[in-house]
């Protein structure tokens, strides 16, 4: 078989490719060999059916197309593979010359993954919250601990935000009341929004006696006023912030030491949401770089898995999808246009993040992609075997091969960026780790050894369980 490429406008290539009648003749001994097996013919036993015979009954023509229907899928992989074409759709074919006998020629027209240029991506700067707690948020915390040990003390003042109030409740439709939005001595903390829109604004000011109201059209019964009695009006009163209140209030002796653990949990759940961001904004910097359209195939392929996501997601919670728009406060078609929107914009993340491999040499070794497949088969319970063979009729190796790739970029892209707080200074790394980072580094580092060593046996395992998928499966072709 001989094979050539021709790049065409829009993604596409032109392979053109031709076959010897020799070469073809040996398409035409398995096609009849299969079919000798399959058709039934009176008087033969199955697979017994002499090869003049079965030529005599289909006909050349029956068996011509029979071995093209077989061999030019066969024979444009090979051209594929040859031309080391990333495909994204699937082929128009045309055959050339040898439809009814003698060699065999066509044209496969197919789409291609475009690669895409992505300008100064070794200058991205980005943009990240500071990791490190700050006084106020300490204290805020620390606050709202006193709170939960608060006394409550009757006042005469006016009501303002923060104060517990005892209200009587009524709900009017005209003058008759409500039945379902009626309350004696309900217990409510002003500022919560928890009663009917409008109501906290209202309360606001009132004193004990006071009587409001508040006109709604969102309220239990339909009711369109809901009339309020302040009857008592408490303010919260916290304790101290001192050694004795942390003492009884946690397991510190010391108010010091409770704001210092506060510190260190604030700072903690901090660096998780900076490295989350770090992460998103220099992955959308480096996609902002690319200018070029997006494929409507990559973008189509992407809205369908973003669609079939969704459906699985309401499914697992048991929510209906009109459910989901309601809560939303959108539309049908307002939903598929973010879902569209959304594709658009991972197929670019993904074609940016190629192009970054690309040009830094980012590959994927077979003994990296045999220790994921080792990972993947311990988090699933499988062996290494078994999870080799799901994907290698599943995404396929190449696909895997390609998404830690991609990890390798991102990895590549995060190490590599400028990264700056929000008033613009040069953000030490080292905050991104924390103070303990040598230390759970180290830890790290002793896990992964382990890890890649159990792996190691895995590994050869699996390639060699993927090597046995791919020669099971052209057994299997061979039989049919």
């Amino acid at each position: 078989m001989r094979s050539s490429s021709e790049v065409l406008e829009g993604n596409k290539v032109k392979l053109t490719v031709e076959v010897d009648e020799q070469e073809l003749s040996e398409a035409v001994d398995d096609t009849l060999r299969r079919l000798q097996r399959e058709v039934t013919v009176p008087g033969f036993r199955p697979g017994k059916v002499p090869r003049r015979l079965l030529e005599h009954r289909l006909g050349g023509k029956a068996i011509r197309e029979e071995v093209l229907r077989h061999a030019v899928p066969d024979y444009y992989a090979q051209a594929v593979e040859e031309a080391a074409l990333d495909i994204i759709a699937a082929p128009e074919i045309d055959i050339t010359s040898g439809e009814d006998d003698g060699p065999l020629a066509f044209d496969a027209i197919v789409e291609v993954r475009p690669k895409v240029s992505i300008p100064g991506y070794d200058g991205l700067q980005v943009t990240v919250a500071s990791p490190q707690a700050t006084d106020e948020e300490v204290e805020a915390q620390v606050d709202r601990l006193r709170e939960q040990f608060a006394e409550l003390t009757d006042v005469e003042r006016p009501v303002r935000n923060g104060d517990v109030v005892t209200l009587d409740v009524t709900g009017l439709k005209g003058d008759e009341v409500v039945e379902e939005l009626a309350a004696t001595d309900y217990v409510y903390e002003v500022g919560t929004e928890r009663l009917v829109p409008g109501a906290d604004a209202k309360l606001h000011g009132a004193k004990p006696g006071d009587i409001v109201e508040v006109e709604t059209e969102d309220a239990p019964g339909g009711a369109t006023r809901v009339r309020l009695l302040v009857k008592v009006v408490r303010e919260k009163v916290l304790p101290e912030a001192n050694d004795e209140w942390a003492s009884d209030a946690s397991e510190f002796d010391t108010v010091a030491e409770l704001r210092d653990d506060v510190r260190k949990r604030l700072s903690a759940y901090r660096r998780l949401q900076a490295n989350i961001e770090l992460r998103e904004k220099a992955v959308e910097g480096l996609a902002s770089l690319v200018t070029e359209d997006m494929p409507d195939t990559l973008v189509e392929e992407e809205f369908g898995r973003l669609q079939h996501g969704l459906a699985h997601r309401l499914s697992d919670n048991n929510v209906t999808l009109e459910q989901y728009l309601a809560m939303r406060a959108m539309s049908g078609d307002d939903l598929m246009a973010e879902l569209h929107a959304q594709a658009e914009s991972q197929v670019r993340a993904d074609l940016a993040l190629r192009a970054l491999a690309e040009a830094e040499e980012l590959e994927v070794s077979d003994d990296e992609l045999a220790q994921e497949i080792a990972r993947a088969a311990q988090e699933n319970g499988r062996t290494p075997r078994e999870m080799a063979r799901q994907i290698a009729e599943g995404p396929g190796l190449e696909r895997l091969r390609s998404e830690l790739r991609n990890s390798k970029a991102v990895a590549w892209l995060v190490e590599h960026v400028d990264v700056v707080d929000e008033q613009g200074n040069p953000m030490d790394r080292a905050l991104l780790l924390g103070h303990e980072s040598s230390s759970e580094e180290a830890s790290e580092d002793s896990g992964d050894a382990a890890a890649n060593k159990g792996a190691a046996s895995a590994a050869d395992e699996a390639v060699e369980a993927e090597a046995e998928a791919e020669a099971e499966d052209k057994d299997e072709e061979g039989e049919e």
